[in-house]
């Protein structure tokens, strides 16, 4: 029935959106569509929405928009969290026949009779608490790594987040079937998989919100080390109260787990931490971040921290500021404060000025430039392991070593998804490593 249809995918937002949207592709090429790159002409335009993103609605009219201008009668479907949580604001962008919410979107191609267009975008949606169903998923085919999803939701209930009202409860996929997904991968050449998750420290919870734990997210790190086949695992952004001594000993000692962990700080203030409703306090970081280093020297650490939340003065912001200063990390990922709908932190006071964000914003991201700088220079004179990925960019390739030290040598095909072992020698102009084959 699909034949010669096409269609495209748009992914906004997080690694684990980009492992569902590979399996909803799948989905449309098992049912005849042929999978086609976004900027080209298609029958069916697919996009993958982010709540956390800032303008959310703006950046998807913008894409509503541009996949318009390829082909004016193409089939536009919304998925993903912001369909969950607004989707009847993105059924009224122009243009846009279908969204579907959080238990739908897996299910997209039963949603389409045919494919003429809808005067008014249709909405097929539920209450989040209906979302308490897992679907595997995992990203292939447009990557040297895939992403593996191994949990979805969340049941923590920090007080800026909308996750949990757009993915539901915390639940995880079955042990067996994670181990099925990375054989599939690794047998498909891939090298490198990610663990990805909405919080996959909390892995184990049944389908049905059990909190009961089948496996803890440490057996699942001691079972995917004995797969054969694969030749890297990292471990994706995990809470530092769920980070265990025993999984951080595993993975010094493993050759498949690399030395790279992403550990959400939010904020180096106890005071406005438990403002955020987090789970640990800062001493808890800075036990972890300690713990890594002991063990692995040269393990990458990221941080992700939040300016502007309210209630941060310039006080408590220097004392974020300077404590990630001081902390052996090796680079940031900052988000601006932005007020979200339906969370406890749209009511509190000590709102920030949003010029005042952007300056504090603008602050933490140098910081975080300095930092991966002095982490690539602490990494000269090893011998590290790159895998090049596939892309050529402007004359070179790049790939990442074990530790995640991005690294570029002049383009040649025949590196694309292989592994090298080099000796890091020299940071070019970009602050990028560069390593000349002979």
């Amino acid at each position: 029935m699909n034949v010669d249809k096409k269609v495209a995918f748009y992914t906004l937002g997080c690694k684990l959106n980009f492992s569902e949207t590979s399996t909803i592709a799948r989905n449309f090429v098992n049912e005849g569509f042929e999978r086609v790159d976004f900027e080209n002409k298609a029958d069916v335009y697919v996009i993958n929405t982010c709540s956390v993103t800032d303008n959310a609605d703006k950046r998807f009219k913008t894409i509503v928009k541009s996949a318009l201008k390829q082909n004016d009668q193409a089939f536009i479907i919304g998925v993903g969290c912001y369909a969950q949580l607004k989707p009847e604001e993105l059924a009224a962008v122009d243009g846009v026949d279908l969204v579907l919410g959080a238990t739908e979107k897996f299910n997209v191609t039963s949603y389409i009779n045919d494919l003429e267009k809808n005067e008014i975008g249709e909405v097929h949606s539920c209450e989040i608490e209906e979302a308490d169903f897992y679907v595997g998923s995992y990203s292939i085919g447009d990557r040297t790594r895939a992403f593996l999803k191994v949990q979805d939701g969340c049941d923590y209930k920090c007080t800026y987040c909308t996750i949990p009202l757009a993915r539901g409860i915390s639940r995880s996929d079955t042990l067996e079937n994670v181990l099925k997904n990375a054989k599939e991968i690794s047998d498909k050449g891939i090298k490198e998989i990610v663990l990805t998750g909405v919080n996959i420290g909390d892995y184990g919870k049944g389908e049905f919100g059990n909190k009961k734990h089948e496996h803890t997210f440490f057996e699942l790190v001691q079972a995917l080390d004995k797969v054969e086949g694969i030749h890297r695992l990292r471990i994706s952004s995990i809470e530092p109260n769920l980070l265990k001594d025993e999984t951080i000993d595993f993975v010094a000692n493993s050759n498949i787990f690399v030395p790279h962990f992403h550990i959400p700080l939010q904020s180096g203030s106890d005071t406005l931490l438990k403002r955020m409703k987090r789970r640990y306090l800062r001493r808890v970081y800075t036990d972890r971040v300690s713990k890594i280093k002991q063990v692995m020297p040269n393990a990458c650490i990221g941080v992700d921290v939040i300016v502007g939340f309210p209630g941060e003065t310039d006080e408590l912001f220097l004392e974020t500021y300077n404590y990630l200063s001081e902390l052996d990390i090796s680079y940031l990922h900052v988000f601006t404060y932005s007020e979200r709908p339906n969370t406890k932190a749209v009511e509190m006071d000590g709102v920030v000025p949003k010029n005042v964000r952007t300056k504090r914003s603008k602050m933490l991201r140098g910081l975080s430039v300095k930092k991966r700088r002095a982490f690539y220079e602490s990494q000269l004179g090893n011998s590290l392991t790159v895998l090049f990925e596939g892309e050529n960019k402007e004359g070179y390739i790049y790939g990442f070593t074990e530790n995640y030290v991005k690294v570029k040598t002049p383009w040649n095909p025949e590196l694309v998804n292989t592994l090298h072992n080099i000796t890091l020698t020299k940071i070019d102009e970009d602050g990028i490593v560069r390593f000349d084959f002979c």
